[in-house]
């Protein structure tokens, strides 16, 4: 029997869709969460290993928050013009079409999301664990399972409640947000001291070729990565519109895997045994901010057809997309048992700021061919321009720079291409592998208690 979805006054209480619950204090945790999230503990040590010097580094850390700010600027256009979840892949369907999207979406669950949340996994499994350890190093495999653990926690809390999620965000972004004021304060006391010999002869000592500048970027661009988060759940905005920036900050980088633990030991020694507890509750808001948002990004993939459609259903009491959540999980795992920190910020960068330059590439050519389009916000062309050509530039050099990392990344990329057109654009599949897939979705969704959505939400 159908049920009865809608009456005079909109959708039924019980009607399963993903209700617009992220208010103005969840949003806001939803990006500084993100963008202040392990990169700014961990970064720091990847762009002066590539530049070799304090004053470079200095120089690629501005470049990159200005490269940020231009990107945020366009996402805002893009976030406005659009008014469906989904993210880069949304805005890359609607300007490009449907092979650049579904790239787009086989690349961020087979490589990229599994990349960034392994990457934020293991920052937050060494800051848990490198102080019972300090000087000596952390046991790896202990890192992995205590990161690990903290993917298993995020996941059930996102399957769990979309509220309890974005309350779990806005409070571990509070006590973030004490951690950098920890770290910022007595970096800025410091200097009013006189204490700036670090800056003299700031680039006596730089070592950065052309080849390395590309790696260099990726570190910086990946602790301002998450300004473009909030695009990915538009639908479940309450009141939609703009969203935020980006912090900067200054501090000092020794050759150290745990960043802020030697900075604790050195400025904060009443309270260093504080800092690592408070960067590694950061780590775990990036991760949560993570998982919440990137499986929008499947659902809505999913529900245009590009991805099996067990994983744009939602569970039926909880209102969460949980299948897509449950993919990203294995995936994570096996990667951060696999993977180490740096490489894998180079592994995922590639295809992730390839897919942000076409994206912005495809607005500008969305703008050309429909200059009617409704655009509550425009941003200058000069900017478009820049940050769509800058991201180019870094991804072309970045394949001379680490050929191996990023070579697997583009074929990893390219693979999807075949897949496409086999299963998408053409159904070529045989016909008793369609029938098995699809008695086999039928008993996930059975077991999970998920269904489609019921209500349109854009």
């Amino acid at each position: 029997v159908p049920r009865r979805t809608t009456g005079a006054l909109g959708p039924t209480e019980d009607a399963v869709y993903l209700r617009r619950r992220i208010g103005l204090l969840a949003a806001t945790s939803l990006i500084v969460g993100t963008v202040v999230g392990s990169g700014i503990f961990i970064a720091p040590k990847g762009v002066l290993v590539n530049t070799g010097s304090v004053g470079l580094s200095l120089v690629i850390w501005i470049l990159c928050g200005v490269l940020s700010t231009f990107g945020a600027l366009c996402y805002a256009e893009l976030g406005t013009s659009f008014k469906k979840s989904g993210g880069h892949y949304t805005y890359l369907l609607e300007t490009l079409g449907p092979l650049p999207a579904f790239l787009r979406l086989w690349v961020e669950f087979i490589m990229v999301r599994p990349a960034v949340a392994s990457v934020v996994s293991l920052a937050f499994g060494r800051y848990v664990v490198e102080p019972f350890f300090t000087p000596c190093p952390a046991p790896p495999a202990l890192v992995k399972l205590v990161g690990i653990l903290g993917v298993s926690f995020v996941v059930a809390v996102n399957c769990w409640s979309v509220k309890l999620a974005s309350r779990t965000q806005i409070t571990l972004t509070f006590i973030k947000m004490f951690a950098l004021i920890l770290i910022i304060v007595p970096g800025v006391m410091a200097l009013t001291r006189g204490q700036t010999h670090n800056f003299q002869n700031a680039f006596d000592s730089t070592s950065s070729t052309l080849e390395k500048l590309p790696l260099a970027f990726y570190s910086g661009l990946y602790a301002y990565g998450g300004w473009f988060y909030l695009n990915f759940v538009t639908e479940e905005v309450i009141d939609p519109n703009r969203y935020g920036r980006l912090r900067k900050y200054l501090t000092e980088v020794l050759m150290s895997e745990a960043v802020a633990v030697t900075f604790a030991s050195r400025a904060l020694k009443g309270v260093a045994s504080l800092v690592p507890v408070l960067v590694a509750v950061s780590c775990l808001g990036a991760l949560n901010g993570g998982f919440f948002v990137a499986p929008r990004m499947l659902f809505v993939g999913s529900r245009e057809g590009h991805w099996p459609a067990l994983f744009s259903m939602i569970h039926i009491r909880r209102q969460t997309p949980m299948p897509a959540i449950l993919l990203l999980f294995p995936l994570v795992v096996l990667m951060l048992a696999r993977g180490e920190l740096f490489q894998l910020v180079n592994f995922a960068s590639f295809s992730r700021w390839l897919f942000i330059a076409m994206a912005t590439l495809g607005m500008l050519i969305h703008r050309y061919r429909f200059p009617s389009h409704p655009r509550p916000f425009k941003v200058p062309l000069v900017i478009a321009v820049s940050f769509t050509a800058v991201c180019f530039f870094i991804v072309g050099l970045s394949l001379y720079s680490d050929p191996w990392n990023t070579g697997v990344s583009c074929a990893i990329t390219l693979s999807g291409m075949p897949v496409y057109y086999l299963t998408i654009h053409r159904q070529l599949l045989p016909l008793r592998w369609t029938k098995a897939l699809h008695s086999f979705s039928r008993q996930l969704q059975i077991l999970m208690e998920v269904t489609q959505q019921e209500v349109q939400t854009y």
